[in-house]
């Protein structure tokens, strides 16, 4: 009986120690719960039942010189699924049908758009207002989608702009790395290309934060006011360079040809017209572009992702030549009447003949005769007398083979040849001098972009002065300050006020002499001065050039185009450029051009 007695008190004992080791248990889980662990527990929960949106702030609008909207934004709706309130057998199933993608993908997309559990993920963009009416409606059947109003990217279909407007996409994880800001974030607007990317800092704003409230069952309660709202800062309104009505003649003289026009003030260094032909449709990007129709763009022979303005290099034919005069001129190996040996349609060298592009021939001529003549001869006789060096170090002092700086992003550096760049590619003592022939009328190794050819132009067209290139005007911000542009002088050409006349009076002669070989263009309305050219192509028909300068007395206006596969400067790049600076000149100076019309006729 003894026995039993104590064996129940030491179950008593027992019971009683367990119970009290489960209370100490319970006791310290709930002290850590609601001491140590409360906050944690409190974020957790109030991430459950509120969901932070970001505000997409108002992108900055772009115009042209004259106020005219070139880029505008316009409405767009996103749906985007937040990971944690998804209900994967009936949110992505529904959603699935309703949007058009596969399961597959949408998890794929959710993934990579992945912020955190708590935040909508970007699934599809620039989605239909029907799709939008049935999540609405039916939200109970789409658990954890949620849907945004953002403003899209609006960009002219008409204007081949996207040389210089560029576009913007999504941010990605490349883009985070690469940018290392910490405005970004995946799912986000970005700059690509174009003035979109070198600004996008400035155009984008600061996005913002509001909060909603939600149900356990991902349904919206409405709008949660127990966290401060933050409201989004609208980006910055640019005023472009630009003028639309020379950037629409230059798309309209451009019509069913390749190449790259450019038109510039050579007084400032401001961009008037870029085009680059064949071109895309930027407003494509706005949304999500589909596999096939990136590998279309990147795949088309005709390069329509290529941005000839600024990284388009060709060889710049005899457009350079005036460099080639002007080094001859400044080194002191001719002079204004020099002549050399009459041309008779090529000029032996060694073993070999290199021909003029009129194989009649020229015979004795002076510079600005050879300038207007366009002659082969001469400037190969000249070329010869420079040597490599010489001439590649005045073509780098005129802006060839470096960048010109223009606030636009990737400009290719072009080519600019000297001695020691065929050592490295031929070998040392493995090329001939004779190399230097071809470099003097534009042709081997030398390669430019348009933009760079423009530049020099503005150059002779300005007293030597050069401003750099540059296609903001004007900063307007949200809180009214503005901030203008003002040009900068990027180097001045390396040559002498005789030289410089000289150089201009064989531009001038191109187009009103009588043996010019741009004097299609003579109108008596103004004057124009120029230089054609005719650059050989290893993939084809011969490119052609044309820079043209007008009015000469007072140049207001440069413009270069390069038209592929299209024969002489003269027949088809110098009518390009003679349609762009008319409509140049009818715009600004209407009366002049009337009134001289009005005489013609009588």
């Amino acid at each position: 009986m003894e026995r039993f007695k104590t064996s129940l008190v030491s179950r008593e004992r027992i019971s009683l120690a367990a119970v009290a080791l489960i209370t100490i248990g319970l006791l310290a889980g709930l002290t850590k719960l609601q001491v140590f662990e409360y906050q944690e527990l409190e974020a957790r929960s109030e991430r459950n039942r509120i969901r932070v949106v970001p505000v997409e702030p108002r992108r900055g609008l772009v115009y042209d010189r004259h106020g005219r909207v070139i880029i505008d934004n316009r409405p767009s709706y996103t749906v985007s699924v937040v990971p944690a309130e998804e209900v994967a057998e009936i949110t992505l199933a529904n959603l699935s049908a309703l949007i058009g993608l596969d399961t597959l993908e949408i998890r794929r997309r959710i993934r990579r758009n992945l912020v955190n559990r708590y935040q909508p993920a970007l699934v599809k963009k620039d989605v239909p207002f029907e799709v939008v009416a049935v999540l609405e409606e039916q939200a109970t059947q789409f658990p954890g989608v949620s849907i945004q109003m953002e403003r899209v990217r609006l960009y002219p279909d008409t204007l081949a702009s996207e040389s210089f407007t560029g576009y913007v996409g999504e941010v990605s994880e490349g883009d985070l790395q690469e940018t290392q800001r910490r405005d970004l974030r995946l799912g986000g607007m970005i700059g690509k290309k174009g003035l979109e990317r070198y600004y996008d800092p400035l155009l984008r704003g600061t996005e913002g934060t509001r909060y909603q409230e939600i149900h356990a069952s991902g349904q919206i309660l409405g709008p949660y006011e127990g966290r401060k709202w933050v409201d989004a800062d609208p980006g910055t309104d640019l005023t472009l360079t630009i003028d639309i009505d020379v950037q629409k003649a230059a798309v309209d003289a451009m019509a069913g040809r390749n190449g790259a026009v450019v038109a510039m003030d050579p007084r400032t260094g401001e961009i008037l017209a870029m085009v680059s032909v064949p071109g895309y449709n930027a407003n494509i990007f706005s949304s999500v572009i589909p596999d096939s129709l990136w590998q279309a763009l990147s795949g088309d022979s005709s390069t329509p992702l290529l941005n000839r303005p600024l990284t388009g290099r060709y060889p710049p034919g005899s457009t350079t030549k005036l460099v080639t005069a002007g080094a001859g001129l400044e080194e002191g190996i001719i002079a204004a009447q020099t002549t050399f040996q009459p041309c008779f349609g090529a000029m032996r060298f060694g073993n070999r003949n290199f021909h003029c592009w009129e194989l009649g021939g020229h015979g004795t001529l002076t510079i600005t005769g050879a300038i207007e003549k366009s002659c082969d001869v001469y400037f190969y006789q000249l070329g010869r007398k420079l040597g490599v060096d010489v001439l590649s170090d005045y073509l780098g002092k005129c802006g060839f083979g470096r960048a010109t700086g223009v606030d636009l992003p990737n400009e290719a550096a072009g080519l600019n040849p000297n001695s020691r760049y065929y050592n490295e590619r031929y070998g040392r003592g493995k090329w001939t001098w004779a190399l230097v022939l071809n470099n003097a009328i534009g042709q081997g190794e030398i390669l430019s972009t348009p933009l760079q050819l423009a530049q020099l132009y503005c150059g002779l067209a300005n007293d030597g002065i050069v401003f750099r290139p540059h296609i903001v005007k004007r900063e307007s911000k949200i809180s009214g300050e503005v901030m203008t542009i003002s040009p900068v002088v990027s180097f001045r050409l390396p040559f002498s006020p005789n030289t410089l006349a000289i150089l201009n009076e064989g531009l001038r002669l191109v187009v009103e002499g009588e043996d010019g070989t741009a004097r299609g263009l003579k109108n008596p309305d103004y004057s124009i001065g120029g230089k054609t050219g005719t650059a050989q192509n290893p993939h084809g028909d011969n490119h052609s050039l044309f820079v043209g300068v007008a009015p000469l007395t007072t140049p207001e206006i440069v413009v270069c185009a390069i038209v592929e596969n299209a024969g002489h400067g003269s027949e088809v790049a110098a009518p390009v450029v003679g349609d762009v600076i008319g409509v140049y000149m009818s715009v600004r100076h209407p009366v002049s051009v009337a009134s001289n019309a009005a005489v013609e006729e009588r």
